[in-house]
């Protein structure tokens, strides 16, 4: 499939979120969604683990920057929905699962609610996001070596868990997804902007209301606009 390149980082404008969960599954590798903040922010490490992956248009910014590029049927794909689509899919084909991110009772809760959800689901493990030395990651990777989950859903925030996805996928080919603060959102911890607002293309700047002590973060969307309107994407 071809790509386009947004500030150095090649995005797959997919149309669909069926086409983008065919390609994936078919090809295995991380999935990474790419944002507005995620494009200005990424060091050279990230850009290389994004470019010889799956990058894919999660913020609206990355969706007009792909536009711009040509990429004129490129859609937005949510990651806080795409991994659960990517669960209903492949959950009733008995598919492995593993979860990682988020405090113990958090990632424990979004277990038991997919076990409501889905009572055939195959999860083959799940753990906190907090691996603070060498050895309980080293300890994550031999399990997931040994376990050989079918997916792998890290919710730790970026660049940490691109990174360590990256550490994983060397150990063992899967399809990995990113996905930030999705477990605490599935969990009722935050809430997303309403659905006219999220139609809008202004679910970045609800984060900003809804939780203002984001408002540090905001410097790489001013600077994502600038350069999208001055064609420097």
């Amino acid at each position: 499939m071809e790509t386009v390149s947004i500030c150095g980082i090649k995005v797959h404008p997919f149309s669909s979120r069926n086409e983008l969960i065919d390609f994936a599954f078919s090809r295995k590798g991380i999935l990474v969604a790419v944002n507005a903040e995620k494009s200005i922010n990424a060091t050279d490490r990230l850009r290389c683990i994004i470019n010889d992956n799956i990058g894919y248009c999660d913020g609206a910014g990355a969706v007009k920057g792909a536009q711009r590029k040509g990429a004129h049927n490129a859609i937005r794909i949510p990651g806080c929905e795409l991994w659960l689509d990517i669960i209903d899919r492949f959950s009733p084909q008995g598919k492995s699962f593993y979860f990682i991110g988020s405090r113990q009772e958090v990632v424990e809760g979004v277990v038991g609610h997919l076990r409501q959800i889905h009572p055939e689901i195959n999860i083959a493990g799940f753990r906190n996001g907090f691996i603070c030395h060498d050895k309980e990651k080293e300890a994550l990777l031999d399990d997931i070596t040994l376990k050989r989950p079918d997916i792998v859903f890290v919710a730790m925030g970026s660049p940490k868990q691109e990174y360590l996805m990256h550490e994983m996928l060397s150990r063992h080919k899967a399809l990995y997804q990113g996905l930030g603060g999705s477990f605490d959102l599935l969990m009722g911890n935050f809430k997303r902007a309403p659905r006219m607002v999220q139609r809008m293309g202004g679910e970045w700047l609800w984060r900003f209301v809804a939780q203002p002590t984001r408002i540090k973060r905001i410097t790489p969307y001013l600077k994502f606009a600038f350069r999208l309107y001055t064609g420097r994407v």
